[in-house]
């Protein structure tokens, strides 16, 4: 560089980035060499001496040699002191209005990009509008996905209290049990919808549609207690087909593949095994509600189950209801020809709650008052829930027996077993409690249509519910099948809803040789096919023999605390730095640019963060992944996805202008609003120095 120009070149100091000034025919080229907290830059407004200016270039010309041999930040290069840092300010905003007025900078990163000068009310602002940006994102989300999420508010009860605040107080496994039971298509899962609240079951007008058992909580006055749903219970004297009637089993859909000996053997087991599930329930119950059908009369099977209960439970208390009563005076001459059983029955309509008021009395009549001691009177505390999807007959169920060490599904090569979406609570080796969602297989949508199941379709929905509700989703696959296309669109559900992800590779053992580079070759596969879950770790397990399904619970607890994770303002501010010094935003033909201003994470579950910038428009597509690459890189979240949201400043600016024109045409309420309005105008002014701040980011739940 020329004398003439270290004359009038001066130097500045700010606590920003390292630039330096390089002579290009009439303009200056300012290169950016570092984004560490404290660095020194050359200007070419302020008074220095030779001797520092041109130690300070001799610091920064070996600082750009590093960075262009290594592309790695420097070290901290501290000159001058804190004074000239705000001394510089005046300055900088003369510079920019020259620049602004006619010389033309070709810059590889603006110093605004990552400026901030801001106070700590005015970052509090931006953490207030991140939360905003989160609400918004929130609503649209859930418009693009649907609003058939089922959401279950604070219920008023008879004793005046809501649901959310007395549930929690008693742990599931000391309240006492009610279980409904009863020939299939009489109405249990009606009932069980009716008694515990919202749409729990699957409600169709065919027989066979609940196969496992389904609980739900729910109280009545000072009782609270746990209902079960069942599945139809069959008898022995029906024939094979008459079972498969009745149960709408079907030996074709979804059973390619399997031989028609174990297709037959699978059909012929399905009554024993819903039996099974009933009797289990049955087992456990304080209260045994016999559920029978009004409209169609005694029936044989009705007394063989009323036989069955009264020789194996009879010290249980067993209330005999009469469903499909709607009205009350047919209802008595309905339940009149039930009294042959030996109970009294009590005439119902779980459609419209007719006689459900008295049958609760006399449920809580029967039942004894749980206290809650003190031990058991802890403080909520989050349980992460773990739903299991996939496509049908992947090994859903089967995972799911293997965790808990109970048959608690049913589990048969027939497609569609199971229907609806089954809870189970799990307590981990560690200690740590979890609740499993066990699914229903999904299949493709154009599928489904042409088979015309109305259950299925519901079956489908409630799987989505699943993955709704749910924290972290076990995706499995079959190891021989591989990817599919369901598999690819299940996998960009789950990340539209922002669920910590685990791929499980079930039926391992079915790959035939295997070495110690299968898994590997594998994993490339399954990488390249599902890109949407590139971040989602791999487990393989043989669920059948339960090995290695303790590995999906570990990956699990690992990925949901990942996902729960919050990234400290300043750490995040730095990777932000390095991203923007590796690779700056690109310039349009106008020779316009993106600039970052401020960043914070404003929700956790999934992790979110909030981008404050110039223009969202001048951030492509590509340029977001490469910053989220970055973030992954460098902060980490493995198994969780990660939302980054673009605020223009525009759009702030433009609300902080319609704030500041409210008060100024209402004089009379100056002096009452004068607080705010000093807060949106400052808010507003603070948008055109910003840069990143050491403070902590806010959490939104």
């Amino acid at each position: 560089m020329s004398s003439s120009f270290f004359s009038s070149a001066t130097l500045a100091v700010k606590a920003v980035s390292v630039n330096i000034p390089v002579r290009k025919t009439e303009s200056h080229r300012w290169r950016r060499i570092s984004n560490s907290p404290s660095f020194c830059f050359a200007s070419r407004r302020t008074s220095a001496t030779g001797s520092d200016f041109s130690a300070c270039c001799s610091t920064l010309c070996e600082g750009r040699r590093k960075v262009r041999n290594t592309r790695t930040l420097l070290s901290p290069v501290r000159c001058g002191s804190i004074s000239d840092i705000q001394a510089v300010k005046g300055d900088e905003e003369e510079e920019e209005e020259g620049v602004n007025g006619g010389e033309e900078f070709d810059r590889d990163v603006d110093l605004d990009d990552v400026e901030f000068y801001g106070s700590e009310e005015s970052v509090g602002l931006f953490e207030e509008e991140a939360k905003d940006v989160v609400r918004e994102y929130a609503v649209s989300l859930s418009r693009e996905l649907g609003s058939d999420v089922e959401i279950v508010g604070d219920q008023k009860y008879a004793d005046g209290k809501s649901k959310k605040a007395a549930l929690g107080q008693i742990p599931d496994h000391l309240l006492p049990k009610i279980t409904i039971v009863g020939r299939p298509n009489v109405g249990k899962s009606a009932l069980f919808n009716r008694l515990v609240g919202g749409n729990k079951a699957i409600v169709v007008d065919e027989p066979g549609v609940t196969r496992d058992r389904l609980y739900g909580r729910s109280y009545w006055g000072n009782h609270e207690f746990i209902v079960i749903d069942t599945g139809g219970v069959m008898t022995i004297s029906k024939s094979q087909d008459d079972v498969m009637e009745e149960l709408a089993i079907t030996k074709t859909i979804g059973m390619d593949g399997i031989p028609l000996a174990s297709r037959e053997a699978a059909v012929a087991r399905m009554p024993s095994m819903i039996e099974r599930q009933a009797a289990t329930a049955v087992e456990e119950a304080s209260v045994i509600i016999f559920l029978v059908d009004g409209q169609a009369g005694l029936v044989a099977a009705d007394v063989e189950i009323a036989n069955w209960l009264r020789k194996n439970y009879s010290n249980k208390c067993i209330i005999l209801a009469v469903n499909k009563c709607e009205s009350p005076r047919k209802g008595l001459m309905q339940a009149s020809e039930f009294w042959s059983f030996g109970f009294t029955p009590l005439p119902i309509s779980a459609i419209s709650g007719t006689g459900t008021g008295e049958l609760l009395d006399l449920i809580c009549s029967e039942l004894k008052t749980v206290e809650v001691l003190e031990d058991h009177c802890i403080e909520e505390e989050y349980i992460p829930s773990i739903s299991i999807v996939g496509r049908p007959n992947v090994g859903k169920s089967s995972i799911l027996n293997a965790l808990v060490g109970e048959d608690r599904t049913i589990v048969s090569p027939i497609s569609g077993t199971t229907r609806d979406a089954i809870d189970t609570e799990f307590t981990a080796p560690d200690g740590q409690k979890y609740k499993l969602i066990d699914t229903a297989g999904i299949r493709r949508r154009a599928a489904v249509a042409s088979a015309g199941s109305t259950t299925e379709a519901l079956s489908i929905n409630r799987a989505f519910r699943a993955i709704r509700r749910s924290d972290v989703v076990a995706l499995v696959i079959e190891a021989l099948a591989c990817i599919t296309e369901q598999d690819y669109r299940i996998a960009e559900r789950i990340e539209k809803e922002g669920k910590a992800c685990v791929i499980v590779v079930n039926k391992w053992d079915t790959v035939p040789d295997k070495n110690n580079q299968t898994a590997m070759h594998y994993e490339l596969d399954v990488r390249e096919k599902l890109r949407t879950l590139n971040w989602a770790p791999i487990v393989y397990s043989t669920a059948i023999a339960g090995q290695s399904v303790e590995k999906i619970i570990t990956a699990s607890s690992l990925v949901e605390k990942e996902r729960s994770r919050r990234l400290g303002t300043s750490l995040l501010n730095q990777v932000i730095q390095e991203a923007i010094g590796f690779k700056p935003p690109p310039q349009t033909r106008g020779g316009k640019r993106g600039r970052v201003y401020y960043a914070t994470q404003a929700a956790i579950r999934p992790p979110t963060f909030v981008f404050f910038v110039n223009d969202a428009e001048l951030f492509p597509e590509t340029y977001r992944r490469y910053m989220e690459k970055q973030l992954r890189v460098d902060a980490g979240f493995p198994g969780t996805p990660i939302r980054l949201l673009w605020r223009s400043r525009k759009k702030i600016d433009r609300e902080a202008r319609v704030a500041s024109n409210n008060l100024r045409h209402s004089p009379t309420s100056m002096e009452q609003n004068a607080p705010s309005a000093n807060k949106n105008l400052e808010f507003a002014s603070s948008n055109k120095n910003l840069a990143f701040a050491n403070h902590g980011s806010t959490e939104l739940i």
